[in-house]
């Protein structure tokens, strides 16, 4: 690469890097945040390699993991991913995007994540009142992202989060910021685009979230030690406002070797969150070409290395191209997670290219 290549990607990991609050003095802030859902890895070819995949996507899982990933797809696309969660939660993801030569790429999604039926009870019946609510989280985001040279994208997507918990919602923006850089280095091929990918990204960088509602609502006394007519005065509980999941990922990918249709990619990502300590995730994925028809794809990967007490461990999964017609093809996913005491996560992916 050129001088100004490299004074390019410095400045890129200045700036991001001045991006990220320091935590010299807090080392780990678990359970301090809202809407964790978003720290969900959406995209079962990123959950079977580890989710060490801030370097790889191309489809439209870019969303979650790298925006910039995006710029690096030359087809339009749909794509719904479907992943039951831990005590029977449910989360959900549907997108699209349109590629537009010359102009970059555009694409929207939205998130859901079902909490299941839950019964109302209080103090004085704490067995149901009869009355049930579904408690819901949501994230809407716009996207575009493009390639400005052929060895460097870019790719932001804004994002609206609500949450919704009986009576009670909470709202907030966020944007989410990654470039891709293709180093050129150690390319079995020779091929640029075969050589190593550097990816980074900043995840849900925005406001914070405070509970308002119609439950907060309470009578109080505010002089019980005096007679009168003081017993029902209105009041309203005061919530904190809380942080959003923040996360910063930086990583890299490169081809073991790449011949005859046969390839093998290595990656890794360094994960420093805002909520939890700093981790390492890795991954590889093996793809064969299948003339005429499409490829297929095993994966597998480690989540959250060195991070403390963590409970995630192996992941493996697998997928498919299938080509339908000269532009078209169908594309499925699968990936299973281990999160140790809290069971075996499974992941389902369906997209179609055209």
């Amino acid at each position: 690469m050129s001088s100004r290549q490299y004074i390019l990607i410095i400045t890129i990991l200045a700036v991001l890097g001045a991006a990220v609050p320091s935590q010299s003095q807090v080392k780990n802030r678990v359970a301090t945040t809202a809407a964790n859902f978003l720290e969900i890895g959406i995209g079962s070819a990123g959950s079977a390699m580890g989710e060490a995949y801030v370097s790889m996507p191309r489809d439209l899982s870019a969303l979650y993991w790298n925006p910039a990933g995006l710029g690096l797809m030359d087809r339009n696309s749909v794509m719904m991913i479907h992943q039951p969660w831990i005590a029977n939660t449910n989360c959900t993801f549907f997108g699209a995007n349109l590629v537009l030569p010359s102009v970059g790429t555009v694409a929207a999604g939205v998130t859901y994540m079902g909490y299941g039926s839950m019964d109302v009870t209080t103090v004085e019946d704490p067995e149901g009142t009869g009355e049930t609510f579904s408690p819901s989280d949501y994230a809407f985001s716009l996207a575009y992202s493009r390639r400005l040279v052929q060895w460097f994208s870019f790719g932001a997507a804004f994002k609206y989060i609500t949450s919704q918990i009986w009576h009670c919602s909470a709202s907030a923006m966020a944007v989410d910021l990654g470039v891709l850089v293709n180093t050129g280095f150690f390319s079995p091929t020779g091929d640029r685009e075969d050589g190593m990918m550097i990816g980074m990204s900043i995840s849900n960088y925005g406001g914070r979230m405070e509970y308002d509602g119609i439950d907060l609502l309470s009578t109080v006394d505010p002089y019980p030690q005096y007679e009168g007519n003081f017993a029902f005065n209105r009041g309203k509980y005061d919530l904190n406002a809380w942080e959003l999941p923040l996360i910063f990922r930086v990583g890299l990918s490169v081809h073991a070797f790449k011949v005859a249709g046969h390839r093998l990619i290595l990656s890794a990502d360094a994960l420093h969150p805002n909520n939890n300590s700093e981790s390492v995730n890795v991954g590889g994925e093996y793809g064969v070409k299948l003339p005429g028809m499409g490829e297929l794809f095993l994966r597998g990967g480690y989540k959250a290395l060195f991070m403390d007490k963590s409970q995630y461990g192996t992941t493996f999964g697998g997928g498919f191209v299938m080509y339908v017609t000269r532009t078209s093809a169908l594309q499925m996913n699968y990936a299973y997670k281990s999160i140790g005491i809290l069971g075996n996560m499974h992941s389902y992916e369906l997209g179609i290219l055209f």
